[in-house]
């Protein structure tokens, strides 16, 4: 099941390669994009959508990657505080409701 997986996925990257080559191939007018305060060089119209695609990529993940490691904190500073609190728990309560 694992080796049918990879390969419609390897068969999904192929097909979006292919797409993006025809892209760029029908897209080949230079344009510049102007910023506040500079002008870029003249590039493909598929250039910069293909750029724009991957800095946005790029900052998912990044993004994702913040908030993953903030979970983890977070939840670690949750587990030691359950922790603590198990063991005063344990610590108050009798000799007599210690049953298990």
């Amino acid at each position: 099941m694992a080796g049918f997986q990879k390969i419609i996925l390897l068969l999904v990257v192929i097909l979006i390669a292919i797409l993006v080559v025809i892209f760029s191939m029908n897209n080949q007018m230079s344009v510049s994009l102007n910023f506040v305060f500079f002008e870029t060089q003249p590039r493909g119209v598929a250039v910069w959508l293909i750029l724009g695609f991957v800095f946005g990529l790029l900052l998912g993940v990044i993004l994702t990657l913040v908030a993953t490691v903030r979970t983890s904190v977070d939840r670690r500073q949750l587990r030691k505080r359950l922790d603590k609190a198990e063991r005063a728990l344990e610590q108050s309560r009798t000799p007599e409701d210690r049953v298990i």
